[in-house]
């Protein structure tokens, strides 16, 4: 029996972090320069800070990718918006500031390009990032002056940040992180209400997709920045590619050199 999967709305290719490794992750920087290689759908993360602003960094921990010290949602904004997120990629982008969730959203809903949203929260506080994250997207997308866009995709490895995401903003379209096929993640999936699986690229075959399809659910790969295996994973049905070759293949087709 063949599950009738719902009309997709977003690209099939997807910038990681904005622009992969060629400006600084989870920067304005990085999401306008993902834009000018002709990507309009971008993957980043977001958490909350100790004074409740939602913002962009990966970590848990600030010292990779700025010049603070210590557990990121730990900080008050105030201070985390002084820090430099830009030094560590290169003297080009020294100064770029840690952006908040709400001025990504600006600039994707001003531009009608489409978000990936992970909800990466700090350990411990996975449902009350969930929740912000949902509630700040469906006022966001609600109140745009700009043409009406897809709502954001919604992401996580932490079953328990969706969850609190489905009970704030139902509407919001989910998708489940997986590393690994644990024991479980149909259950997950079905639970969660979720429209996509979101898997590293090596977990992913035409067999596995076929059975997240029959869950109704999209394929989704990360982070895939090979080109013979992004031509696989297209032969195999997946609907979406997120990359850090972003200079490498164009997003406007499925055709790979």
């Amino acid at each position: 029996m063949t599950t009738k999967l719902e009309p997709w709305p977003y690209p099939l290719w997807i910038a990681h972090r904005g622009a992969g490794k060629l400006a600084p992750e989870n920067t304005l920087a990085a999401f306008r320069e993902g834009a000018a290689h002709g990507y309009r759908m971008f993957e980043c993360d977001a958490k909350l800070s100790a004074d409740g602003t939602l913002f962009l960094l990966h970590d848990a921990t600030l010292e990779r990718t700025t010049d603070g010290q210590g557990v990121a949602g730990d900080r008050p904004w105030a201070e985390l918006s002084r820090l430099d997120a830009g030094g560590w990629h290169g003297r080009r982008y020294a100064g770029e500031p840690v952006p908040t969730l709400e001025a990504l959203a600006r600039y994707v809903l001003r531009n009608g390009f489409f978000l990936n949203i992970e909800i990466k929260p700090t350990p411990g506080h996975e449902e009350a990032t969930g929740r912000a994250v949902a509630e700040a997207c469906a006022r966001w997308w609600r109140d745009s002056r700009h043409p009406p866009a897809a709502l954001p995709l919604l992401t996580s490895f932490k079953p328990a940040a969706l969850q609190a995401a489905r009970a704030a903003q139902p509407q919001l379209p989910r998708g489940l992180l997986l590393d690994h096929w644990r024991d479980g993640w149909r259950d997950e999936v079905r639970t969660l209400e979720c429209v996509a699986v979101v898997a590293h690229w090596s977990m992913l075959d035409a067999a596995t997709i076929a059975e997240v399809h029959a869950l109704g659910c999209r394929a989704l790969a990360y982070t895939v920045n090979d080109p013979c295996e992004a031509q696989r994973l297209l032969a195999a049905g997946i609907t979406g590619l997120i990359t850090d070759a972003v200079d490498r293949f164009s997003p406007g087709t499925t055709v790979l050199d």
